[in-house]
């Protein structure tokens, strides 16, 4: 079955297809493209869904490599909040 794999810097990404028999799991796709999880890269998804190494795969899934959050949502939304009502 055909999978995509994408992991994303700040402006780059990087995307591959690999094909990989019925029944595989994220881990074996990891494997086939030759990437893994380090401390760039520390999570998991499918579609955006949380995922493990464990978790099986369907025709056409697309995993996902996160990175750790750079800084806090919320925090980031309240500094542009506040950056506009100074103007």
């Amino acid at each position: 079955m055909r999978v995509e794999l994408v992991r994303a810097w700040a402006g780059r990404f990087e995307a591959a297809v690999v094909h990989v028999p019925a029944g595989a799991v994220v881990a074996d796709a990891l494997a086939a493209a030759g990437w893994a999880l380090d401390t760039e890269f520390v999570a998991l998804a499918v579609f955006g869904q949380t995922a493990g190494p464990q978790t099986p795969l369907e025709e056409g899934d697309r995993i996902e490599l996160l990175r750790p959050l750079q800084c806090d949502p919320m925090q980031a939304r309240r500094r542009r909040a506040g950056a506009r009502t100074r103007r």
